[in-house]
């Protein structure tokens, strides 16, 4: 079963695209783990699929999966890759992704190559992030009392000094306070205006850039009385531009970049 697929990135962030829109394809958790092994498959952070929407105002259905296989409810960088590669292929400006995030609007300006992804409202209240308990989402009971919110998926941002709770980014993400598992985050405030951040990506690990994990850490500081709402995030992979807006959505801009495209065999890996 001969399959076309995109390889593309976000900061180093890197997806596979696969399109699902002329007929689905047999994507089962362990086929698609295959796919993203870095040796024995295609390789990347996560793979993205395309399919007809099912709700109106939307362009396209995008799904996002884990190297582990399991589902994502969102990724930025992905997000933007894919308003790229819809411009692209269709010439669509103002592409509207639906997502299990809801609907994220997005803008690829062709000037810059910049693509800057709606990616909604930030969810604070325990029950949405999701947490084990009723808490403060501001301040969790663990070292470091980090603050926790869903951009559509889980994020916990510790404000730090340095990236030593790195190593611990996996019993982190696995703590029984997040019944989902979460994606971990360590910011350094460097200004009001601006941020280092590493990402520890929930069924991923640590990667180059984390989209949705830039929005959460933005938010969060906003939220600590630590940083501005609008915040330029620089990862190990490059520079995102954070603005959480008057209207409470967060707006994140950032490159898109396509690395190459190519067929693989589906039937050559696990159903």
């Amino acid at each position: 079963m001969l399959t076309a697929f995109h390889k593309m990135h976000g900061l180093g962030n890197d997806f596979v695209i696969l399109d699902e829109r002329p007929a689905p394809l047999p994507l089962t958790p362990a086929c698609v783990a295959a796919l993203a092994h870095r040796r024995r498959g295609i390789g990347c952070d996560q793979l993205v699929t395309l399919a007809p929407p099912t709700l109106p105002g939307a362009d396209v259905l995008v799904r996002f999966f884990n190297p582990d296989g399991s589902e994502a409810g969102a990724c930025g960088n992905a997000s933007r890759c894919v308003a790229d590669l819809l411009h692209r292929q269709q010439g669509l400006a103002t592409p509207v992704l639906q997502t299990r995030a809801g609907l994220l609007p997005a803008t690829v300006d062709t000037a810059s190559g910049l693509v800057t992804v709606d990616m909604g409202a930030p969810r604070l209240d325990w029950r949405d992030v999701p947490l084990a308990t009723a808490m403060d989402t501001l301040s969790l009971p663990l070292p470091g009392a980090p603050a926790a919110l869903s951009m559509g998926n889980p994020h916990a941002t510790f404000f730090v000094e340095d990236f030593s709770l790195l190593d611990q980014g996996a019993a982190l993400e696995h703590d029984p306070l997040f019944p989902e598992r979460a994606n971990i985050g360590l910011a350094i405030m460097q200004a009001p205006d601006r941020m280092r951040l590493k990402v520890h990506e929930r069924g991923a690990g640590v990667t180059e850039a984390c989209g949705s994990g830039a929005c959460a850490a933005v938010v969060n500081a906003a939220r600590r009385g630590l940083g501005a709402r609008l915040c330029t995030v620089e990862l190990d992979g490059g520079e995102l531009r954070i603005e959480w807006a008057a209207n409470n959505h967060v707006l994140m801009t950032g490159p898109a970049t396509a690395s190459f495209e190519g067929v693989v065999d589906l039937a050559a890996y696990p159903s």
